[in-house]
C-alpha cells in the first residue's frame, strides 16, 4: 500500500492532542507522489475448467455393483481402469435371452415339422386323386357301345367331383405353403429381436470395466443426498459416475466481499499459493468476473463477487494439484512506482462524481477530484490533486468548510 509518511505525523499529533485533553484538531494528509499498490485478498478452490464426464458402463438402465475403485484425486492415464462392477440382474437376464432362443428354436423345429406333415398329407391326397381322376376320365370317355349307360354317367359324377377336389387340395396345399411361411417369418422375427438382446446383454456384462478416456485426475460425482460412490454402492448403468479433469486445463474460483472487490476487473494480475504453501507462488490473470455480486448463503446477506483466472499447466504438474484444493489468491488491482492517491476515508460521492476537501489559506474547500483504480483503504487520483496539497481525513469539532468559491459550507 502507499506510504502514509506525510499523514502519519499528523494522525500522532492529532491522537496526542487528544489524549492531552487540548482542543480537537483536524486530521489531514498531504498529497504526494509514492509508490503504491492497491490489492485485494480471498481465498479460492481450483476447479477444472474442462473434464470429461464419467457413466456407469451398461446401457437399459441396467443395476451395477461397485466393486473396486480408484481412489478420488487419482491422477490416470488414458486406457487406465478406473473401477469395475458387477451384475448379478445382467447375468440373469441374459440367462433369460438364451431360454428364449432356445424355446424359439425348438417351437421353429416345431413348426417346420407340422408343415412338412400337412405338406405330406395333402400330397398323398392330392396323389390319390389323380389315380382316381385318370380313372374316372378313362371311363368318361370310353365307347357307349361297351358300357352300360348308367356306368358312364357315374364316371362323367366322379370325374367333375375329382377336378374340384384336386383343385380344392391345391389350393389348401398353396394356403398351408403360404400360412406356414408367415408363422415361419413370425419366428425368424422372434428369434432376431431375441438375439439383439442377448447380445447387448452379453455386451453390458462385457462392459464392467470404467477406463479413462483421456489423462487426467478422477472426480468422484455425488448423488442426490450428497454421498458419493463407493466399494458396494448398487448403481444404474449410464448414471454419472464422476468426471475425469483435463489437468492442463484447471483454474481458480474466487469469491470477494462485493465491497471489497470494487474496481476489480479482466486482466488483473493475480497471485496464488496452496493454503499453507506461499513458496509455491503462482502468476495469473482474471480471465472472467461476473457482472454482478451474489448472496452466497442463506444465513448470510453479504453479497460475493466471483472471479476466475487460469492456472498454468506446468504449474499443475509441477506442485501436484488438484480439483477440489484450497488457494490463497491476491488480486492485484493497479500497482505504479510514483502515483498520487487518497484514502478512501476522504472521498465523498455524490450522483457518480467523487470530491474531497482540501486546505486553501485557513479552511478547507470542497474539490472534484476523478479516480482510477479503487482499493480497499485507498484509491488512485487521476485529476483533481497536486503533490503538496492538504487533504482533510477527519473534520476538526465546528471547522468551517467552504467550497470552491469560497463560500462556507
Amino acid at each position: 500500500m502507499m506510504t502514509m509518511r506525510h499523514a502519519i505525523p499528523a494522525l500522532l499529533a492529532a491522537c496526542l492532542a487528544a489524549c492531552g485533553g487540548s482542543a480537537e484538531q483536524p486530521v489531514t494528509e498531504v498529497v504526494a507522489p509514492a509508490p503504491i499498490t492497491l490489492a485485494v485478498r480471498g481465498a479460492g478452490e481450483l476447479v477444472p475448467a474442462k473434464a470429461t464426464p464419467l457413466r456407469v458402463p451398461g446401457s437399459n438402465w441396467d443395476s451395477r455393483t461397485l466393486e473396486w475403485m480408484l481412489p478420488e484425486g487419482s491422477f490416470v492415464e488414458k486406457g487406465e481402469v478406473i473401477a469395475r462392477f458387477s451384475s448379478v440382474e445382467g447375468e440373469q437376464d441374459l440367462a433369460q435371452a438364451l431360454v428364449d432362443l432356445q424355446r424359439n428354436r425348438l417351437a421353429r423345429e416345431a413348426k417346420e415339422s407340422e408343415l412338412r406333415a400337412g405338406q405330406g398329407r395333402v400330397a398323398v391326397d392330392l396323389s390319390q386323386v389323380g389315380v382316381q381322376l385318370a380313372i374316372a376320365e378313362r371311363y368318361a370317355s370310353a365307347d357307349l357301345s361297351t358300357l352300360a349307360r348308367n356306368e358312364v354317367l357315374d364316371a362323367v359324377q366322379d370325374a367333375e367331383f375329382l377336378h374340384d377336389k384336386q383343385d380344392t387340395l391345391e389350393w389348401k396345399r398353396d394356403r398351408a405353403d403360404e400360412r406356414g411361411g408367415t408363422e415361419l417369418a413370425v419366428l425368424d422375427a422372434q428369434r432376431a429381436t431375441y438375439g439383439i438382446n442377448a447380445d447387448n446383454r452379453r455386451a453390458d456384462l462385457d462392459a464392467l470395466e470404467l477406463r479413462a478416456p483421456n489423462d487426467g485426475v478422477v472426480m468422484l460425482a455425488a448423488n442426490w443426498s450428497g454421498q458419493k460412490p463407493i466399494v458396494g454402492t448398487s448403481m444404474r448403468a449410464g448414471t454419472e459416475y464422476g468426471s475425469l479433469p483435463d489437468p492442463s486445463a484447471m483454474e481458480v474460483e474466487i469469491a470477494l466481499p462485493q465491497i471489497e472487490a470494487q474496481g476489480v476487473q479482466v486482466g488483473d494480475v493475480v497471485e496464488l499459493h496452496p493454503v499453507g504453501r506461499p513458496q509455491q507462488a503462482i502468476h495469473s490473470k482474471l480471465s472472467w468476473v461476473a457482472s454482478a455480486a451474489t448472496v452466497r448463503s442463506n444465513q448470510s446477506p453479504v453479497k460475493y463477487l466471483s472471479m476466475k483466472a487460469p492456472v498454468p499447466a506446468e504449474a499443475v504438474r509441477e506442485f501436484g494439484l488438484v480439483p477440489g484444493q484450497q488457494v490463497e489468491a491476491r488480486v492485484l488491482m493497479f500497482e505504479a512506482p510514483q502515483a498520487i492517491s487518497v484514502a478512501n476515508i476522504a472521498l465523498r460521492s455524490e450522483n457518480g462524481h467523487s470530491f474531497v476537501q482540501v486546505r486553501e489559506g485557513g479552511r478547507f474547500v470542497e474539490r472534484e477530484v476523478t479516480l482510477g483504480a479503487r482499493g480497499t483503504a485507498r484509491s488512485q487520483v487521476l485529476e483533481g490533486l497536486a503533490a503538496g496539497d492538504e487533504v482533510l481525513l477527519v473534520p476538526a469539532a465546528a471547522e468551517p468548510v467552504a467550497d470552491e468559491a469560497g463560500e462556507d459550507a
